[in-house]
């Protein structure tokens, strides 16, 4: 796979990706001269092979610029999450030890705040528009050469996990090579599996700050594909955008199929979707309703796989092996998925256990050597902390994540199955379920939920949904309690942060 400088030259006015609301278009030769400018003003800034930047950006057309000049000027480069307030984002800067901190101008407020909390940070660039105490990229790169630097190197992202259940850790991965003319690691793998090439036409609606939807475009861009990129998700424009486009791929999360599925009629069939040849989603589980709902509205063009920013492991499943697999998240195309008990035992097939990953790419959490070492058991398998089970023919199942596991009574309860059966309850548009003290059962079920409307958020709701509940449902896993919430703290990379509301029901009681 080139380098994706070699479109520039070849197909210099083809498009590298458009942004979805303004329709700006990226061509490869402008992303490729403005990416060497800001490896110029990279080396110019005193950062070179191995130093650290980091860039607290929302979807524009800079990002990937920004991305490309770091990867192509050997330097490690981190995007934090917009949704980040000051504490958590002056964490990561000071934590990843950037030199450099980008920002959009709409996030001025923390940014900066967070700039000026951290430690050992040198120059603060802002993109679309002014931030008191930063200077503009747009007019540091002016003049500079759009030509390559001279000691071009490969650099490498290092992604912070979501922090859903702790402190963000710093993923880091060496990168995979010297030259920039390689080919991405997941090209031969997940990109084969998915079919991305030249004539793809990928939607990303997700914010590319997060692993899957920056190494998917990164990828694409060294196939010479074209990617339309969300400024941010919208149901009935995601629609619109694959009509428009034609495209052929996209990427998302559960909640994403969710809010299309809950449009109108009207709206979900106005549109032609025939284009769409792979649809990837992962990040989170996918209650089994939504997606054969899926299914059945765009054909077997549903393809899910599980892994993490650590990219220990993954396993990858289309709809075909779905259908005869319901529920699954695939077999692993990278690592050995084991299932392990609680003192460390490989469990049979069926058995529930922590998921570890035998035989995968190694990986450490930055300057983080304790908890690199946690993440690792003794035969040197790793885990990112979810819980599930092996079929027969080696299919992964997941149950939850085992921080949220709840144990009522001496029975695990795990709330990833409650929270899938309610979404599709259509006064529901959201939903977290997690375990709060019980002075009897050790803990209770809780479900808080996002209503459709508002004015439903009655206790005639509760007690109508706790009783659709308890048909479906054994009696253990029906929560005691059904609270209300306007909007539930999900981020627009589709995960939820249900630690900040257990957290706050478990002080309270």
């Amino acid at each position: 796979m080139p380098h994706f400088s070699s479109y520039a030259s070849e197909t210099p006015d083809r498009p590298a990706y458009i942004m979805a609301n303004s329709g700006e278009t990226v061509t490869y030769r402008v992303l490729d001269q403005r990416s060497n400018q800001i490896a110029h003003l990279l080396r110019n800034s005193g950062i070179h092979r191995g130093d650290h930047i980091a860039m607290m950006m929302k979807n524009c057309a800079e990002f990937l610029q920004v991305a490309q000049a770091a990867i192509r000027a050997g330097v490690i480069f981190t995007p934090i999450s917009t949704h980040l307030k000051q504490d958590e984002t002056a964490y990561i800067l000071t934590n990843c030890k950037a030199k450099l901190f980008i920002a959009s101008a709409s996030l001025a407020s923390v940014a900066i705040e967070a700039a000026v909390a951290s430690e050992g940070l040198g120059i603060c660039l802002s993109v679309g528009g002014e931030i008191a105490g930063f200077e503009s990229l747009e007019q540091h790169i002016e003049g500079l050469p759009d030509t390559p630097i001279a000691d071009e190197c490969l650099g490498t992202p290092m992604l912070y996990s979501s922090g859903t259940t702790g402190k963000p850790k710093g993923v880091y991965w060496k990168p995979h090579a010297e030259s920039i003319h390689v080919d991405h690691p997941m090209s031969g793998s997940v990109g084969a599996f998915f079919g991305f090439g030249l004539d793809t036409i990928y939607l990303s609606p997700a914010p590319l700050y997060h692993a899957a939807p920056l190494h998917y475009n990164l990828m694409l861009l060294g196939l010479g594909g074209t990617s339309v990129i969300m400024e941010q998700f919208d149901p009935a424009q995601s629609l619109a955008l694959i009509d428009r486009y034609k495209a052929t791929h996209s990427q998302w999360v559960p909640i994403m199929f969710v809010r299309m599925l809950k449009l109108p009629e009207m709206d979900r069939h106005q549109y032609d979707l025939s284009s769409m040849k792979c649809a990837i989603h992962a990040a989170a589980p996918c209650p089994i309703d939504v997606k054969e709902a899926m299914i059945d509205w765009w054909g077997p063009v549903i393809v899910e796989y599980y892994s993490g920013s650590e990219g220990n492991g993954f396993t990858i499943i289309d709809s075909a092996n779905w259908l005869t697999h319901k529920g699954s998240v695939g077999q692993a195309i990278i690592g050995e998925p084991r299932i392990l008990g609680e003192n460390g035992e490989v469990l049979a097939t069926g058995e529930i256990g922590d998921v570890y990953f035998a035989n995968s790419r190694p990986f450490e959490y930055f300057d983080e050597p304790e908890k690199t070492r946690e993440a690792f058991n003794e035969q040197g398998w790793s885990t990112m902390g979810d819980v599930g089970y092996l079929d027969e023919e080696g299919f992964l199942y997941l149950t939850d994540r085992k921080n949220f596991t709840i144990i009522s009574g001496g029975v695990n309860v795990y709330p990833a199955e409650i929270e899938g059966l309610l979404i599709t309850h259509d006064k529901v548009a959201d939903v977290a379920v997690f375990g709060v003290p019980h002075p009897e059962f050790g803990e209770e079920v809780v479900a808080v939920v996002q209503p459709m409307e508002w004015s439903e958020a009655t206790g005639e709701t509760a007690e109508e949904l706790t009783q659709w509940m308890r048909e479906r449902l054994s009696g253990v896993k029906v929560p005691r309690k059904i609270d209300f919430l306007e909007q539930l703290p999900r981020m627009d990379n589709g995960k939820l942060y249900k630690r900040h509301l257990q957290d706050a029901y478990r002080a309270a009681s």
